[in-house]
């Protein structure tokens, strides 16, 4: 379904780095972060943009599968009730 699509994670602190034409996100305001809010990620479709490959503090390119597995870990998503209103 998404064999082409591939996934980057990288630190916010680079979010300002990212042009938003090229990936499939909208906006620094609109891209998900991990739990700490120290890490989000971008997605894109074939090769990798420009500005995504200039990024210091990114991770290897992650296909679909292996970034599903990743944001259902600890890391991304809080656990059930610890949640504070």
């Amino acid at each position: 379904m998404y064999e082409n699509r591939k996934f980057v994670i990288f630190s916010v602190t680079e979010l300002d780095l990212v042009d938003f034409s090229q990936v499939l996100e909208t906006s620094a305001q609109t891209v998900r972060k991990s739990v700490d809010g120290t890490l989000t990620f971008v997605k894109y479709d074939g090769d990798m943009p420009p500005s995504v490959g200039a990024l210091t503090t990114k991770s290897v390119e992650h296909g679909y599968t292996d970034m599903i597995n990743i944001l259902q870990g600890p890391d991304w998503t809080s656990p059930a009730g610890n949640n504070i209103n």
